[in-house]
């Protein structure tokens, strides 16, 4: 009798699919009320900082046009109504900017008068995400999977190698690498194209020649980006992997007789890349923020050298629709990775 009471409170205290089902809902809805929270703290403070900037951002093309004499107040009513400077109380712009973000629309470039700063973020984005996108995830395959085999051989050839050349390669910044290689492959040799995203006599369509111009003139940004990135991945993953390999579930799983592929990838790895993964997250949540110093440096006509031409001339708009875009990928990014987090540790979700 006192078996069957303790087989039946077992089964009652025994946690069912049921509970687990509920908890990992309730770990979603959490998770996704803090997103929208944060994505309206962003979007609240992308509409706040530029007007607590000092001056119109009129400002800039009054400056120019005062080097040849004083400017009235009617050009300047008139520079202000052509560029799309706010009006109206702070609520009123508040409520006028939240339709902006809704339709995406966010008015007309500073710098590139009178082209839409919508239209310019769509036409570089897809050079930015097939360029930095593409790049940074085959850096995070390509090293996590040689941090999982450089701490599985620890102590050989096969970790020295990885993870010197790694940290060998990673010391240098972005823009050294970049100007090397454009100095010697660029330059000297003449291998690759120096700048731009494609030949002079190219135009862009979905064609096998111009997807091989532009894949030929990305080489060389696309190859800085790898080598400068990659040894990060690969000492993460296998610093990582060296404390999991000692803990007692790894042990036992090689004493039970499994394969080492299966203890390696199946067991220590999967825990592992968890710290990874996080970064991984953040990394391709600012993927569409460009890297401005390589495409700065290769004159790509991505989303990073946007940016800079944005700060560089003070365009207000473009400049706030570039960061809030950054900001929301990084967010949405985040939320992607704490749900991947719950599906891959059910610790997190308690």
């Amino acid at each position: 009798m006192t078996s069957a009471l303790i087989e039946e409170t077992d089964v009652a205290t025994a946690p069912t699919s049921h509970d687990g089902g509920r908890r990992a809902l309730a770990y979603t809805l959490r998770k996704l009320g803090l997103f929208v929270l944060t994505l309206w703290a962003a979007i609240t403070l992308n509409f706040a900082l530029p007007r607590l900037m000092p001056g119109s951002p009129a400002d800039a093309a009054l400056a120019k046009l005062a080097q040849n004499g004083p400017v009235s107040d009617a050009t300047k009513a008139a520079i202000e109504a052509q560029l799309g400077v706010p009006t109206g109380n702070i609520l009123e712009q508040y409520v006028a900017y939240l339709q902006q973000v809704v339709t995406l629309d966010f008015g007309v470039s500073y710098t590139f008068y009178p082209q839409e700063v919508s239209e310019l973020v769509s036409t570089a984005l897809p050079y930015t995400l097939v360029l930095v996108g593409v790049v940074t995830i085959v850096a995070f395959v390509l090293g996590t999977l040689l941090g999982v085999l450089a701490a599985w051989k620890r102590g050989t050839w096969l970790d020295t190698l990885p993870t010197l050349a790694g940290s060998f390669a990673s010391a240098f910044p972005y823009f050294w690498t970049a100007l090397l290689l454009l100095f010697f492959a660029g330059y000297v040799w003449r291998l690759f194209p120096t700048s731009g995203a494609y030949g002079p006599t190219a135009a862009p369509e979905l064609t096998f020649a111009f997807l091989g111009d532009a894949l030929y003139h990305a080489f060389l940004p696309a190859l800085t980006i790898l080598i400068t990135s990659l040894g990060g991945w690969i000492l993460g993953m296998r610093n990582t992997m060296i404390s999991t390999l000692g803990d007692d579930y790894v042990t036992f799983a090689e004493a039970n007789g499994l394969k080492p592929r299966t203890v390696a990838l199946r067991y220590a790895a999967r825990n592992a890349i968890l710290p990874n993964l996080t970064s991984f997250g953040l990394a391709l949540g600012g993927v569409v923020g460009g890297s401005i110093l390589v495409e700065r440096v290769f004159g790509y006509p991505g989303v990073g050298y946007l940016l800079f031409n944005a700060v560089t001339n003070q365009d207000y708009p473009l400049m706030q629709a570039l960061f809030l875009m950054i900001t929301v990928s990084v967010l949405v990014a985040n939320f992607l990775v704490d749900i991947l987090y719950g599906v891959l540790d059910p610790r997190t979700r308690k």
